[in-house]
């Protein structure tokens, strides 16, 4: 398998991080790290963005069960020979230990919807040329609950000239377009800052010189568009 790929080490990371990566699969993964630097990079690109998610989870205090458990697993690290896998993988055990901690506190927002609101899908069909093209599947958007951050998923990734770039727009009932920031075809996730989506019920999505828009507006065709409601 190519990891030096970077949608293939992202997806890979993403599963890893989030827990969905077990097994033989899992460990694997943990020994390919120290040798694959597009890997680590990863794999800490997903953490830093699951982190705030362990920022609205009230503390919980551990049962007496959980700290044996944790000091025996200590006692065995001490007691490994120097140099043994369980050292040379100890960074990125306990890199994994929070990735649990980060699908745990994921698990709790799911089935506690009263501690954070609800993210927003937001679904931006193709539109003009694009829609009767290869490229006519979806891009979906979800809004976290919070305002803070938007991830976008194409469902095909987007084929495009190395000369151009995708650039996502919020679109106000009145007034000009805010740029979000330029997309990469295959999704990835947007930091919202201070009121951008305020006023705004639609997310498009343009065709705009390598790096975005140069001046400050939509300058492309709108390839991709969808409505929401805050």
């Amino acid at each position: 398998m190519d990891y030096g790929r970077s949608d293939r080490a992202d997806a890979l990371a993403a599963d890893y991080v989030i827990g969905t990566l077990r097994g033989g699969a899992r460990r694997r993964f943990e020994s390919l790290l120290p040798a694959h630097v597009g890997l680590r990079e990863a794999t800490l690109a997903w953490h830093e963005r699951l982190m705030p998610l362990t920022t609205v989870i009230a503390p919980v205090q551990p049962s007496s069960e959980v700290w044996r458990r944790i000091s025996d697993r200590l006692d065995r690290r001490k007691s490994a020979p120097a140099g043994s896998a369980w050292q040379r993988l100890s960074f990125w055990r306990s890199l994994s230990a929070f990735a649990s901690v980060a699908a745990i506190g994921l698990a709790l927002l799911l089935g506690n919807p009263s501690a954070v609101p609800p993210p927003i899908v937001v679904v931006l069909a193709a539109t003009g040329a694009a829609a009767s093209g290869a490229g006519a599947a979806p891009i979906v958007a979800s809004i976290s609950g919070d305002g803070a951050t938007l991830v976008t998923k194409p469902i095909v990734p987007v084929a495009l000239r190395a000369d151009r770039s995708l650039e996502l727009w919020a679109v106000p009932k009145e007034g000009s377009p805010r740029s979000l920031g330029v997309l990469a075809n295959s999704g990835g996730v947007v930091a919202l800052r201070g009121r951008v989506l305020a006023g705004a019920d639609t997310l498009a999505v343009t065709v705009e010189p390598v790096g975005g828009s140069p001046s400050g507006a939509p300058t492309g065709p709108i390839v991709y568009a969808g409505k929401f409601s805050l």
